[in-house]
């Protein structure tokens, strides 16, 4: 049985979240908490293996009360998120704290947004916490909010037959915030070629996201837009509203995003995103599958392997969730299966 302690300030969620949890013979809800306060007393005396954390509540709020936990009693928690800009930007904040994953509602449709959210949080609340904690190296600012690139010993030869790496592209979810802290500010400023990335957030998400990761980088961080022209040295992040592909018109290859829900049933599809990059960049594109429930990705690496690219996957002891990198892996689709504080010097080589 997987604990699960519930925090929330609203009376409805709390009963909301209750009943949902425990029709999963899997999951036991030992507790409630109101507050922060509450919720510290609580995780010492129940030792849950999940805590679900509202943001805003009284006498102690959510980001307040996740530093006390992962500095006293570490333990998995997933936020309650609102959908708002604001909402995204204080879970991006408590991404970076400690927590493992969040999960959206929508205030203004809290009941029907409640049933939305069932089997997404059934999935992420079993998967996580049978995983438990991974221990991350915190993301460390300097001065000029950049962060030194590690010296990587590039190869002396490569075998003559290898084409170029034109653009690299990453896909990514639960886990994936953080994740992608810890490369893309390795990658240094004279980075060759483009990198396209496919992180599943919410629409509102992907803007704070792509500017904290860019305040961070010495690579420039966008979310994407439609229609513009990739560069070299820029990473393009998919919007959240929809699916990011790549296109060709001319010598250029361009970004298209769709709206249309299509076959793909995460948003933004990493499998979408990497099926275009293998067509406009056949044997010459990379992909890079780092932590994520779910398989999305596989058929995506599967189009660059058979046109002549290379993939990397996340290996399992440095995933929050050892799900897309193990769909690929065991696919037999990964040239290399890397810890995640090496896969930014694994990829700087490879291109």
């Amino acid at each position: 049985m997987i604990k699960v302690l519930i925090v929330d300030d609203s009376a409805f969620m709390r009963k909301a979240l209750t009943s949902m949890l425990q029709e999963d013979p899997e999951i036991k809800v030992v507790g409630t908490a109101r507050d922060g306060v509450e919720a510290l007393q609580m995780i010492q005396d129940l030792r849950p293996d999940v805590v679900t954390m509202d943001v805003e509540m009284p006498r102690m709020d959510g980001i307040t009360a996740l530093k006390e936990i992962m500095s006293k009693c570490p333990v998995p928690v997933i936020m309650v998120s609102s959908l708002t800009t604001e909402g995204a930007k204080v879970t991006l904040e408590a991404l970076d704290l400690g927590a493992v994953d969040f999960i959206p509602k929508n205030l203004s449709e809290l009941s029907v947004n409640i049933v939305k959210i069932k089997g997404m949080l059934l999935d992420k609340i079993k998967t996580i916490g049978r995983r438990g904690i991974v221990k991350r190296k915190p993301v460390v600012k300097t001065a000029e909010s950049k962060i030194e690139t590690p010296k990587i010993e590039v190869p002396k030869a490569r075998i003559s037959t290898e084409r170029k790496v034109g653009i690299v592209s990453i896909g990514t979810s639960t886990g994936g915030p953080k994740a992608l802290q810890e490369i893309i500010p390795k990658l240094p400023k004279d980075f060759p070629v483009p990198i396209v990335v496919a992180q599943h957030m919410p629409p509102n998400f992907t803007k704070p996201f792509s500017e904290r990761l860019d305040q961070l980088s010495q690579l420039s961080v966008k979310e994407a837009e439609e229609g513009e022209t990739i560069k070299p040295g820029i990473v393009y992040v998919a919007p959240g509203r929809g699916h990011m592909r790549l296109k060709r018109r001319g010598i250029e290859t361009f970004i298209s995003i769709s709206e249309d829900k299509e076959e793909f049933i995460y948003r933004p599809s990493v499998d979408a995103l990497m099926l275009s990059v293998a067509e406009c960049f056949p044997g010459r594109s990379l992909g890079v599958i780092l932590t994520g429930m779910g398989n999305d990705g596989a058929r995506g690496c599967k189009k660059i392997k058979e046109t002549g690219g290379r993939v990397f996957a996340q290996n399992e002891e440095t995933c929050v969730v050892y799900g897309m990198p193990r769909a690929v892996v065991e696919a037999g689709l990964a040239d290399k299966v890397v810890s995640l504080d090496e896969m930014a010097g694994e990829i700087i080589n490879a291109v």
